[in-house]
């Protein structure tokens, strides 16, 4: 029994090593965009015209994430839809989540709809519009540098192309299990270039700020920060006042004491931008609640690939700043368009480095190719919103995985009460015992079309 759990504790302080080398390289880019910010705002404000000249750091990293913008959105819908498939021949479990999922992200998209036409972000910076065609007022060597990047494919297209073999896999069954598995090493290889691309967002974030605090001084910064500001303000509006509603209506648990019981993994959360981190343990720490094992294995997978709140509401007011600060506001049409397109191109990206950039940037090119350049500015802040989208997006999965229980009556009640009020606390070496080697009953329903997990 001792040597048991010796190994238990070595198995338990191996991956947590891993995990803090992981975390050590996360905050090395984190410190990096910072100065990075920083030092570009700088340069802007003392000396504009060479900010200005330095535009051509920020257009070439746009032009890196437009390479990747389609083999991602192909690979994700691909693997999306089969995932749909997977989880709702689970039953009445899979069904509810994927029906909760969709109505939420959707209210989230709206909430940061609302949010953006409130209070205009971006507004008055009236930056110049993207144009591919237009060449830029560089030297031979910028051009032939910038040249050397790739075109970038059609969105549209390839949204349809990938929905018709998504279904078309479906029709084909076991046969089509085979081509799915190398969609999803293909996702794993795009995923990586992605993160490989992300390492060198404080060049980027450099040249963007600098280019456009040049332009237009001290109201880029201000906007910048009124987004910010904003984001964090409508994703605490959004957990306290809606999900934790919601939660409150109909299992009878406060918001704040489930916040209180994951504490530790927002914390890890935080210090790593990424839900994915805490996956295995929000999985632990939902059947520890009280919550029946086959809801949690369906649950929670299922959700951070389908549910992920955060994202939805930065993907929107992100869109709105875009479209504010290159002077060409999008009309209520527009909106909606945008969103139903972010509603489908969104899912699968959980934890991904990049992901939420290249999906908003999928947006603008899909519906205004010519905001696409205002995309540089959100490289500048967009890790600093990442923990509230990280955040945001693990509450809403732990919220929905208390919620389906309660409606499949799958959750003990009583439980939930000793747990939430300390009389049970959560072991933690318990929870590594249980999670290594055996996984939550019913996970093998949707683990196989979750996207390759990756640390911020």
């Amino acid at each position: 029994m001792a040597s048991q759990r010796g190994e238990s504790a070595a198995t338990a302080a191996a991956p947590f090593k891993k995990q803090r080398k992981g975390l050590d390289k996360s905050h090395y880019l984190y410190m990096a965009v910072i100065i990075a910010v920083v030092l570009g705002a700088l340069v802007g404000l003392m000396f504009p015209e060479f900010g200005k000249s330095l535009k051509p750091l920020g257009d070439g990293f746009i032009k890196l994430i437009k390479m990747l913008i389609a083999p991602v959105i192909f690979c994700t819908i691909v693997l999306g839809i089969g995932s749909i498939a997977k989880a709702a021949t689970v039953g009445k479990v899979g069904g509810l989540a994927l029906g909760y999922f969709i109505v939420m992200s959707t209210f989230a998209l709206a909430i940061g709809l609302v949010v953006g036409n409130l209070i205009h972000p971006g507004a008055g910076l009236k930056l110049a519009p993207y144009d591919p065609n237009k060449k830029a007022a560089t030297d031979s060597t910028v051009d032939f540098l910038l040249g050397i990047i790739p075109g970038d494919i059609p969105v549209l297209p390839t949204l349809f192309a990938a929905i018709l073999i998504g279904f078309a896999l479906q029709k084909m069954g076991p046969q089509g299990t085979p081509i799915l598995k190398a969609v999803g090493h293909g996702q794993v290889l795009v995923f990586r270039l992605l993160i490989m691309v992300m390492w060198l967002a404080p060049v980027g974030a450099f040249g963007a700020i600098a280019a456009v605090v040049g332009a237009t001084g001290v109201q880029a910064i201000i906007s910048m920060a009124t987004l910010m500001v904003a984001f964090y303000i409508t994703c605490a509006v959004f957990i306290v006042v809606i999900l934790g509603g919601i939660l409150q209506v109909v299992s009878g648990v406060n918001i704040f004491r489930l916040m209180k019981y994951l504490g530790r993994e927002y914390l890890l959360i935080f210090s790593t931008s990424s839900s994915e981190a805490a996956l295995p343990r929000l999985i632990a720490k939902m059947e520890h609640l009280g919550v029946s094992k086959p809801v949690v294995g369906v649950t929670v997978p299922t959700g951070y690939s389908f549910n992920l709140d955060g994202t939805a509401i930065y993907l929107t007011m992100a869109s709105l700043f875009v479209a504010n600060a290159m002077g060409t506001p999008l009309d209520l049409g527009a909106q909606i368009s945008l969103l139903i397109f972010m509603i489908i191109a969104s899912k699968g990206a959980a934890g991904v480095t990049g992901a939420g950039l290249a999906t908003l940037a999928a947006g603008l090119q899909a519906h205004r190719p010519e905001l696409l350049g205002g995309v540089g500015m959100i490289v500048g802040i967009d890790r600093f919103m990442s923990e509230a989208r990280a955040l945001t997006n693990f509450t809403g999965n732990a919220v929905a995985t208390v919620l389906i229980g309660t409606w499949v009556k799958e959750i003990d009640g009583g439980q939930v009460e000793r747990v939430l009020s300390g009389a049970e606390p959560f072991d933690e070496q318990t929870m590594i015992a249980g999670h290594t080697g055996e996984p939550a009953a019913g996970s093998t329903a949707v683990a196989p079309a979750q996207p390759a997990p990756a640390t911020v």
